[in-house]
């Protein structure tokens, strides 16, 4: 289990080594019992003076589920959409205007299950060759968030708390930013992302505990 990420590295960004892994146990036996509904979200990295960033986006209020939760861009697979690929892709320039053609798909991380609202997402990590022109596109979003992920290995800002589901109890991770809180789904990817960055998630391992 991580509880330390290591010192900054946050740069240059890697393209492999990104890999899926299954869901554990405890969180099949907690998800609903009607199939999860699929989605994919995009996690955009890109070089700003030497440094990595990533965008995020703050989830609209009026949302039925996750509302005013940061997140990755993304959404749910609809009609036409070719692979998940291209959901996450077609989302991410709904909600924030990032361009499909700008971004270079190196990988994906460990699938993840919601419990609130029975998802099942699928991260794909992006690469942007210049800083991308974003901002809310969409009714869903009512913020977006820039972050170097400098910011994300500073010391404090990482910290992991055990919660009860039920019978079963879990560890939920959390990354406290200047004037937001990233956690559950979003925090996990980031943690995995990250480890396997500085390091200190080996190639092959999963991001769960």
């Amino acid at each position: 289990m991580l509880t330390e990420l290591g010192p900054a590295q946050a740069s240059p960004i890697e393209r492999d080594g990104f890999r899926a892994s299954r869901l554990p146990a405890e969180i099949l036996a907690m998800a609903p019992q009607v199939a999860p509904r699929p989605s994919a979200v995009v996690v955009p990295l890109y070089d700003r003076d030497g440094e990595a960033w990533v965008i995020l986006t703050r989830r609209g209020m009026a949302m039925r589920a996750h509302a005013g939760e940061v997140s990755f861009p993304g959404g749910r697979v609809e009609a036409g959409d070719v692979d998940l690929v291209h959901t996450a892709l077609r989302e991410a320039e709904e909600e924030v205007g990032l361009d499909p053609a700008a971004i270079e798909i190196v990988g994906e991380l460990d699938h993840l299950a919601t419990i609130t609202s029975g998802s099942f997402i699928v991260p794909w990590v992006g690469v942007l060759a210049h800083p991308p022109s974003v901002k809310p596109c969409s009714p869903e979003v009512d913020a977006v968030l820039e972050v170097p992920l400098s910011e994300l290995l500073s010391p404090g800002v990482f910290h992991e708390e055990l919660w009860d589901f039920g019978t079963v109890s879990r560890p939920l991770v959390f990354f406290d930013l200047v004037g937001d809180t990233v956690w559950g789904a979003t925090a996990s990817m980031l943690r995995q992302l990250l480890g396997f960055l500085t390091g200190t998630v080996a190639r092959g391992e999963s991001g769960h505990d």
